[in-house]
């Protein structure tokens, strides 16, 4: 629950909020109220919208800018960043909100911009459930952006992780419609430039799997999205913060490509390297059990060892401070799979103990 507003107090540091936007006006007030209160600016960049987004964010006090979009997202963000002038910027999109932390926001007019300030986004969209995932967007403000899609700030500074929680809704079923291609198009440009950008291929992974379940040929989509995945796991730093998410997301293509004995045999290979995350060992339960329909003499034996990855699940618990996480997957929905293991070997009164635990239904 957000807390009532602190009075406003003029620090030695300006604080603004950095929005680009384009037919946004059913969503851009919920984002403008929720973060109003904690900061000295609004500052909506409008890259070309057909509805009244411009109107409705003036209403809710923002100053609008106008930006013809040219299909660069850095050239669009460092425009309002230009455009805002202030000592920190927090950037935020029209499908988010602040959800938790605006004392922590308000607190920044007295704190040095001397570090990069990270957040999380709750993801309240995803097919998978609530995602939480660490971003990068309160920055000193002379930062700048580089990347045509999922764009980076540039910078050496140190990060601190800020308690401030955001929502966002935008892969909603109907607003994941709206995107869908705008993104694989631009990614395919940046990768021509730098093939060798691991972050890119992450990116490019994810979005194929996003999409996947509307493609004509989900399978084909899934192996575009393991093999960029793929790409992304044999370039990234040995300590990117996207590693898990990128596992998890790695296992699960492969399972719905049919690719049951390469997921475990890459899974097999990197126990230890993922060893405190449920997620990780989430999907590797869900890709052994789905192993069995096409493995019906090793059967058994593969669902032990699913059974097995998700009680490991249930032992590390949630981790939402590990980015990508999936809310559940520590918890409840590890549970929920383990007990339908359990009352399919028989063994019922496990299965009631976790259900009973858990409080899940049946």
């Amino acid at each position: 629950m957000q807390l009532a507003p602190a009075p406003l107090n003029p620090g030695r540091w300006r604080t603004a909020l950095v929005v680009i936007a384009r037919d946004e006006a059913p969503r851009i007030a919920r984002l403008l109220d929720s973060v109003a209160p904690w900061v000295d600016q609004l500052l909506v960049l409008d890259t070309g919208s057909q509805d009244d987004t411009a109107g409705v964010a003036q209403r809710c006090g923002a100053e609008v800018r106008h930006f013809a979009w040219c299909d660069d997202f850095s050239a669009a963000r460092n425009a309002a960043l230009a455009a805002a002038g202030a000592d920190w910027h927090l950037v935020m999109d029209a499908d988010e909100w602040l959800q938790e932390g605006g004392p922590a926001l308000a607190a920044l007019r007295h704190t040095a911009p001397e570090f990069v300030g990270v957040l999380r986004l709750d993801d309240r969209g995803a097919a998978a459930g609530l995602v939480h995932t660490w971003l990068s967007r309160v920055l000193p403000g002379t930062l700048r952006y580089a990347g045509r899609v999922h764009e980076q700030p540039q910078h050496a500074l140190p990060q601190r992780r800020l308690p401030l929680v955001v929502g966002h809704d935008g892969y909603a079923p109907e607003r994941l419609a709206a995107k869908r291609g705008r993104n694989h198009a631009l990614l395919q440009a940046e990768l021509q430039a730098a093939p060798d950008d691991a972050y890119l291929w992450f990116q490019m992974g994810k979005n194929q799997g996003v999409y996947a379940p509307q493609a004509s040929d989900p399978a084909a989509e899934h192996a575009a999205a393991a093999q960029a995945l793929q790409r992304a796991d044999a370039l990234r730093p040995a300590q990117a913060p996207w590693a898990h998410d990128l596992a998890a997301r790695l296992l699960y293509a492969l399972r719905c490509a049919g690719r049951h004995a390469e997921g475990w045999a890459w899974a097999e290979a990197r126990l230890q390297t993922h060893e405190d995350s449920p997620d990780f060992f989430f999907a590797l339960g869900d890709l052994l059990l789905d192993w069995t329909a096409t493995r019906p003499g090793d059967a058994l034996a593969l669902l032990e060892m699913a059974e097995a990855a998700w009680r490991r699940c249930l032992e590390l618990g949630e981790r939402p401070d590990q980015s990508g996480s999936v809310q559940g997957r520590g918890s409840h929905l590890a549970a929920h799979n383990l007990a339908l293991v359990c009352e399919g070997l028989g063994r019922a009164e496990e299965a009631r103990a976790l259900r009973l635990r858990f409080k899940l239904p049946g």
